[in-house]
């Protein structure tokens, strides 16, 4: 069936059942691969996207659910993004797997809260897995985002 979605500001009309998971739809039928497959039980955040500017899970939120909603992927944020910028600087990823859910999960907390507490940080992230343990620098990024420090990589012990 014909299902017509907005992403990243684009009306689109996909063929797709009710039930297909927003993530196939928007790798398999839009082309748009840098939301990433990892757990498929909706629990690692690498599928992260936002509707309506809230994070979700594409790998378990069927099509059908959206409605009219306004989906933005990573590719949504457009490379200069604030985050996408601070990622870079600091040298956030490692692997690169779990970023763009990182990413987007992120842009919603600072598009709810501008200069997030390190416990709104903590809160935002929770959801989102990172198997290279990037959480100091991805916190980081996160604060340099919001203009809170400057945008120069973490010290460490060495």
């Amino acid at each position: 069936m014909a299902i017509t979605l907005d992403v990243n500001g684009k009306q689109l009309t996909v063929e797709a059942t009710d039930d297909t998971p927003l993530l196939w739809v928007l790798r398999d039928e839009l082309g748009l691969t840098g939301t990433k497959y990892g757990c498929g039980v909706a629990q690692c955040g690498a599928c992260t996207v936002l509707a309506d500017g809230a994070p979700i899970r594409s790998c378990l939120t069927p099509v059908s659910a959206l409605g009219a909603a306004k989906i933005t992927t990573i590719e949504g944020l457009g490379g200069e993004h604030p985050l996408q910028e601070a990622w870079v600087a600091l040298d956030v990823p490692q692997c690169g797997y779990c970023q763009s859910g990182q990413i987007m999960s992120a842009a919603a907390l600072l598009a709810q809260s501008p200069k997030p507490t390190d416990a709104e940080i903590d809160g935002a992230m929770a959801g989102n897995i990172c198997r290279c343990g990037a959480y100091q620098r991805i916190h980081a990024a996160i604060k340099a985002a919001s203009g809170q420090t400057p945008a120069a990589a973490p010290q460490t012990d060495a």
